[in-house]
């Protein structure tokens, strides 16, 4: 079986930990020659600045394909123009287009009273300003807030006809979820590539109360898979990358070979899924002023970062996955 075309998302720092991370996690995946990297925004475009400069660092000084992320919440559709134009000025061609989350605590969302409403309204307005490559989000398991999945469809549907080039979906875990979905895509006519969201598990509990948010169903089997993993990083990584294995083997069993994986910025899970599944380094990457880590330090930040608002157990956008986080769109 070749191995896979993977893409990879990162979440933009909010702490010097953080950012530390993400710069050590970057130039050890970009040798994997990734079709594109994605940096998230927060709930209520709470990330804004760190993403736009996390995106820019990274066509400045990599060689990567940066995607960013941009959505409709809190914003004017005058804002998110300028934001967009920005981007293009700066070279950045592709970005991911989604609705957004409401701001932490609020009571649900809202459109802006002079924002674009949906992501469908978003992906028109960048198809006004510059021919972006766009990508939207989908759901396997309907968006929690749709009427129905076949509305949640017909919603998809809008974002491509208006524009968009490509389709992530929203992590799963059974990858029968994501094939019945891609049969209901077909059978909606939808031709646009959908590349499957995959989110290694490095934190269970986490990713267990996150998705019961997002209307993702954790199966027995993986509840079972991590019992007594508790405080023992490495049997969960190990866990963590079977199981992103044997999701991306089953859906290329079936003719799927592109997935966007979420990284939470942590570099050697990520690493070892792509090379187990055959991945070799074919690439580089120029990153100024990359910071080594110590494997000390690594399982430092790690540790930390079971506290850190980043993990999965805050609503905010970010997977297919693309994912590989929720993708409200």
């Amino acid at each position: 079986m070749p191995p896979p075309a993977l893409s990879f998302e990162f979440v933009p720092p909010r702490t010097e930990p953080m950012e530390r991370r993400l710069w050590q996690c970057i130039p050890r995946l970009a040798p994997l020659s990734p079709r594109f990297v994605s940096v998230t925004y927060g709930a209520g475009g709470s990330t804004q600045a760190s993403t736009y400069a996390t995106v820019l660092r990274l066509s400045r000084e990599t060689d990567l394909v940066p995607a960013a992320h941009l959505t409709c919440v809190g914003a004017t559709r005058e804002e998110v123009d300028a934001i967009a134009r920005s981007y293009w000025d700066a070279g950045v061609r592709h970005i991911v287009a989604l609705r957004g989350d409401p701001p932490v605590g609020a009571a649900g969302y809202t459109p802006h009273p002079g924002g674009y409403a949906y992501a469908s309204d978003l992906v028109a307005g960048l198809r006004r300003i510059a021919d972006f490559d766009i990508s939207v989000a989908a759901y396997p398991e309907t968006h929690p807030a749709a009427l129905s999945p076949d509305a949640d469809l017909d919603n998809l549907k809008r974002k491509l006809d208006a524009g968009a080039t490509r389709v992530v979906t929203q992590y799963f875990f059974d990858a029968s979820t994501c094939l019945r979905f891609l049969e209901r895509c077909q059978a909606a006519g939808i031709t646009a590539p959908i590349i499957p969201g995959i989110m290694p598990v490095s934190n269970y509990e986490h990713v267990a109360r996150f998705s019961a948010l997002c209307g993702v169903t954790v199966p027995a089997w993986l509840t079972r898979l991590f019992e007594g993993t508790d405080g023992d990083l490495e049997l969960r990584r190990l866990v963590a990358g079977v199981v992103a294995v044997e999701q991306i083997r089953t859906l290329q069993g079936n003719g799927i070979n592109d997935f966007h994986i979420s990284t939470l910025n942590r570099a050697e899970p990520t690493y070892a899924i792509a090379h187990i599944l055959g991945l070799r380094e074919t690439g580089r990457c120029v990153v100024d002023n990359a910071i080594d880590y110590s494997e000390h330090e690594e399982a430092r930040d790690e540790r930390e970062a079971e506290t850190e608002s980043d993990a999965p157990g805050r609503a905010e956008e970010g997977a297919s996955p693309f994912m590989l986080r929720t993708m409200f769109g």
